[in-house]
């Protein structure tokens, strides 16, 4: 069936549909097709655009729309504007409590806006509702939900042009890259980014938002010609992006590549900037991902006192907005800082709870059928998983490794660096295998085990550390042949 354009950029609906319409208009409003139809019209005219046999033209809309006494976006979409404008501004005021960390009553709001806008049919309102429901989903930590609002988003606007589900595209490469699957991640940043290049489409906000979710899996697969890339054309794209948020997050992932390069001053003065512009915009959250960054570069450069207030203020912010698996990872990053302070117990306090549904050895003793009390968060499900964090759940038994290597608990410390390769190895997180098979090479190669020393150092030089590239600490060195 036919189409017209809405004069918005929106799709027009079909003929039919816009004939059934203007007869269900013109019936309640009491006028014949002739009535309707005159002066600039006939009623046999009338007739055949009722019945769709006839393709209106965009006059004959305005006409018709001007003599029902609706507009001609409502005649030819079916869209009320004061619904639509109702529902955008309740989308606004759901973005803004997302914004403010209130991801939960965001959530609420959201959900009411896709149930309305579902009941009026308006199908940009719902893909918008659904996106700022992943989003919440994504603040809260639940992957699986978030990845599956991405996915309807991209469903809902499947016909619309590519920079339109490019946010959702980001959304579910972000949720699988919080699982564990970089390179899947990767994959779908790339294929969009090849689509919009090839089809010319360059649209800058589009593609900003691709290179910057881009460079942190390829920082942790090792992939860091391709993160530094990445890092360029953002930057190069920023002057022609107006929307401060957007540039504040590209902010935040050059900031990675700089540490990469040893350029930690002007990794922390990146972050600076981003800084100001979450906090001018009053975006709590992210604010809070920009002081855990902060702890991260301080951390990569050993200014430990540093690292950890900000680890702290990240954590502290993270908690407050019941964002539970950022927390949960930054007090694994915090731990790490504790451990180089030499505080190795409250370390491994913080620790032990994060744990509790992942692989590996698991804390304390108890009977069978008895469940083990691990502290609340992991009791609320906001623990770390092979399916969830799985980079820093393996950072987490590395780091309990290293707490008992270091008490000389070697059967335990070995127990930890397996169950941290074994999450990381399915992750493909390059620098952060390069260091642990450096530790536990060295582990089974003080124990005289020479010939698994030796598999696990061969398999740390198929991975490559660099600054930037772990997630704990500074990049270690490589290790021994």
């Amino acid at each position: 069936m036919a189409e017209t354009s809405s004069g918005d950029g929106r799709t027009a609906d079909t003929t039919g549909q816009i004939g059934r319409r203007v007869l269900r208009l013109r019936t309640e409003r009491g006028f014949t097709q002739r009535q309707l139809a005159e002066p600039a019209y006939t009623a046999a005219y009338v007739s055949t655009l009722e019945s769709g046999k006839v393709r209106p033209s965009e006059a004959a809309l305005r006409h018709l729309a001007g003599r029902l006494g609706v507009s001609y976006e409502e005649l030819t979409t079916g869209r009320s504007p004061v619904d639509a404008t109702r529902l955008r501004a309740g989308l606004t005021d759901a973005r803004r409590e997302l914004a403010a960390g209130a991801a939960e009553d965001a959530a609420a709001l959201f959900e009411e806006l896709h149930d309305e806008a579902e009941r009026l049919g308006f199908a940009e309102e719902r893909a918008a509702a659904r996106l700022g429901l992943g989003d919440c989903a994504l603040e809260t930590g639940e992957l699986i939900t978030a990845r599956d609002h991405f996915e309807a988003v991209e469903r809902l606007l499947a016909e619309e042009p590519l920079p339109r589900r490019v946010p959702a595209i980001r959304g579910r490469a972000v949720a699988h890259l919080l699982a564990g699957e970089l390179r899947y991640s990767c994959y779908l940043l790339e294929s969009a980014i090849d689509e919009l290049n090839a089809s010319g489409l360059h649209d800058p906000n589009a593609l900003l938002l691709l290179y910057t979710a881009a460079i942190a899996p390829y920082m942790d697969m090792g992939a860091h010609g391709r993160a530094v890339r990445a890092a360029e054309l953002a930057l190069a794209l920023a002057p022609q992006v107006d929307d401060p948020g957007l540039v504040a997050r590209m902010h935040r992932g050059v900031a990675r590549t700089l540490i990469a390069e040893g350029r930690t001053a002007e990794a922390d003065a990146s972050l600076a900037k981003a800084q100001e512009l979450y906090e001018q915009l009053r975006i709590h959250t992210d604010l809070a991902h920009c002081h855990w960054m902060r702890g991260y570069v301080h951390a990569q450069d050993g200014n430990l006192e540093r690292a950890e207030r900000e680890l702290r203020t990240a954590r502290d912010m993270l908690a407050s907005r019941r964002a539970a698996l950022f927390t949960v990872q930054v007090e694994v990053e915090l731990a790490d800082v504790l451990r180089r302070r030499g505080r190795a117990a409250e370390a491994e306090a913080l620790l032990l709870p994060l744990l509790a549904r992942s692989p590996g050895p698991e804390p304390g003793t108890q009977e069978d059928g008895e469940t083990p009390a691990y502290g609340a968060d992991a009791a609320d499900g906001a623990g770390l998983t092979a399916e969830r964090g799985a980079v820093h759940a393996g950072g987490a038994h590395r780091l309990l490794g290293l707490i008992a290597d270091e008490r000389g608990d070697a059967d335990t410390a070995e127990e930890h660096y397996c169950a941290a390769l074994s999450l990381l190895e399915r992750t493909g997180a390059a620098g952060d295998l390069a260091d642990l098979c450096r530790l536990l090479g060295d582990l089974l190669r003080r124990g005289g085990r020479l010939e698994a020393a030796m598999d696990a150092y061969r398999t740390g030089l198929g991975h490559r550390a660099a600054p930037g590239t772990t997630t704990l600490g500074p990049a270690p060195a490589e290790p021994p042949v």
